[in-house]
């Protein structure tokens, strides 16, 4: 043991020699990494830190599990993820279910903090600002450490601000929730700079802009003005807003409603003033094919579509990631894929007609056929029984020899003539991957590239996120312009939407024209993560996402005489009936609790900072 220790004595004492004769050796940068002080020296490695900031956005709204599968538009397939903790309103501060992490609390704070960075150190900075680029990059962390911060707000309300880094050896790190006013002047003020400093700014795809700084302000402002951020209207339509005794970190407590609107209407005029999207200004409805192609190339952001796009999340096959994986999440297992966030009925009924009226079950006509005549953006969104789609794999083709979506029990013929039993190859009791299959009888088309190629598993596609889109921002104008009884200049543009896809023009008034655009919101916008914020701001939550999620039950019988041996979709040959089910309360049993109006700040970051004050409901 001693000549253990004299041996280890021995060479520390030969290393001190060492660092002795070279005190260089303590001052060395370390091989794998740049020092920050370093990084604001150089444009190049400042622009690249401001990159980083975007990280935070994720793969934008194209993970696996989608928000829209906490609303009335999809319902989640697979079972563990703690979707259905919030659908059932379980929620608490030990648990909060599904949180993606483009809205995950801690997560936003990373990259608050590294926005701050940015800001503090481009406040004085170390190099030129040759061609503006300092403008540009203050411009750009502005702008995502408004976004970061308009994410937290509008699913936690007024949250702390924190507007520089922390560093070591702070009296405290503890702050208090800043009240919702606010925390919307403090993201409005980052966003009006942001939108100065990138004016005139040649930006990149895929980074912030002076439009995009716009659009998010037109965003930040419409929810301010909504009745769940009004305090009086809050605790009129909710008993457990009523009896919060903080509730200006949710709303304003007082104030008036109509200048909000009007800020919000001009913001969103700011915008449609800049921008353009694409094929506005139609003076009637196009052709109701011309109608599905272009929501068509709308939702893929080509062939005009591209238009649209305000700010987006892209995905190139170079860098294969789970954003560019959409047709495998929600496609159909009849195809191999994993069918993740199906559409239920409640979104497929909202549909209108071709004509404008709505869709009644209990018209015959519409009962008999429900997926004739509908809504042009009907076609260009869901997959459903009988809609032609790609060609199977090869080893399922003689299944499905024409590529049809099969979501129902049919009958067919076998050899000797007798009538069997098929089920649909797209279904939970299908031959292909039954356990990948829908519950509701519906698959999502929107988002999916219908290259024939692209089928399974084993590839990707480049279809980009819209983070923030041009016609967000005219609904937000129409909006305004209802709740400030602009009727008139509400409807022209709302039936510019509607006319480039093929729908008559919305005439109604008053509450009726409310209602018409909330649907055409609903409608327009699905799965784009709208829907989650919207009947919240409305509060009318127990009318829409508080409903049990509905499915369709289709059975297809031959008609006298026909013998079919390989089944396809054919009203000729074969009796439709159409049955709407609810899904069995096993799978999930939608439940709507007020406390849902705002999602628990967890127990670790309570514990963490003691001074913040929890959301209600969750005390």
């Amino acid at each position: 043991m001693k000549n253990n220790i004299k041996q280890i004595v021995l060479v520390l004492t030969g290393c001190f020699t060492l660092l002795s004769c070279n005190s260089d050796f303590l001052n060395t940068e370390p091989l794998t990494e740049i020092s920050q002080s370093a990084v604001w020296t150089d444009p190049a490695l400042a622009d690249a830190f401001v990159t980083g900031i975007y990280q935070g956005l994720g793969n934008g709204g194209f993970d696996e599990q989608m928000l829209a599968s906490l609303t009335d538009e999809a319902i989640f397939t697979h079972p563990g993820r703690g979707i259905t903790t919030i659908t059932e309103a379980r929620t608490n501060s030990a648990d909060d279910g599904w949180v993606n992490n483009t809205i995950f609390w801690a997560n936003m704070y990373s990259y608050i903090r590294r926005a701050n960075i940015a800001i503090e150190n481009l406040s004085d900075p170390q190099f030129e600002n040759a061609g503006g680029i300092v403008d540009r990059l203050m411009g750009e962390a502005k702008f995502m450490r408004a976004y970061y911060y308009q994410q937290l707000a509008r699913y936690y309300g007024g949250v702390p601000i924190v507007d520089r880094p922390y560093g070591l050896g702070e009296e405290s790190y503890e702050v208090p929730r800043n009240t919702w006013e606010e925390t919307i002047n403090f993201i409005v003020a980052d966003l009006d700079d942001a939108a100065a400093l990138l004016a005139g700014k040649n930006m990149a795809k895929g980074r912030s802009s002076e439009l995009a700084a716009l659009a998010l302000k037109s965003r930040v402002l419409l929810y301010a003005a909504s009745d769940l951020h009004d305090g009086p209207t809050a605790k009129s339509k909710s008993a457990l807003l009523a009896g919060f005794s903080d509730l200006d970190l949710l709303a304003y407590p007082s104030g008036n409603r109509v200048e909000r609107w009007q800020r919000a209407q001009a913001a969103a005029k700011a915008v449609l003033d800049k921008g353009n999207g694409n094929l506005y200004g139609l003076s009637e409805p196009v052709p109701h094919a011309e109608g599905i192609q272009n929501y068509i190339n709308n939702s893929l952001s080509r062939n005009g579509g591209q238009n649209e796009l305000i700010m987006a999340r892209y995905f190139i096959n170079l860098k294969q990631e789970g954003g560019g994986r959409q047709g495998l999440f929600n496609g159909p297992n009849g195809y191999n894929n994993w069918a993740g966030n199906s559409p239920v009925q409640l979104l497929v009924d909202d549909y209108e007609m071709m004509d404008g009226s709505k869709f009644d079950w209990s018209n015959p006509v519409h009962a008999a056929a429900p997926y004739e005549n509908r809504d042009a953006r009907f076609y260009a969104s869901i997959l459903y029984d009988g809609a032609q789609w790609k060609p199977r794999s090869n080893a399922n083709k003689p299944k499905d020899p024409l590529g049809e979506i099969q979501t129902g029990t049919y009958e067919v013929t076998d050899a000797s003539g007798a009538k069997v039993t098929h089920f649909g190859l797209d279904t939970r009791n299908s031959s292909i991957e039954d356990w990948n299959g829908s519950y509701t009888g519906y698959y999502i088309r929107k988002f999916v590239d219908p290259n024939p190629a692209i089928v399974d598993q084993n590839t990707w596609q480049e279809i980009p996120w819209p983070v923030l889109r041009y016609t967000e921002a005219v609904l937000n104008y129409v909006e305004a312009s209802i709740e400030l009884g602009q009727e008139a200049e509400a409807k022209a543009w709302l039936n510019q939407i509607r006319f480039r896809i093929g729908q008559p023009a919305i005439t109604a008034t008053g509450d009726a024209l409310r209602d018409e655009y909330r649907n055409e919101r609903r409608i327009e916008m699905a799965y784009e993560e709208q829907r989650y914020h919207d009947v919240r701001r409305w509060m009318i939550p127990a009318q829409t996402i508080g409903r049990k999620a509905s499915i369709i039950n289709i059975v297809g019988t031959l008609k006298p005489g026909a013998s079919v041996p390989v089944y396809r979709y054919d009203p000729e040959v074969y009796n439709y009936v159409y049955k709407v089910l609810l899904i069995d309360p096993g799978k999930e049993n939608r439940t709507w609790l007020d406390k849902i109006y705002f999602t628990p700040i967890l127990r670790d970051e309570l514990n963490r900072n003691t001074i913040l004050i929890q959301n209600p409901g969750y005390e």
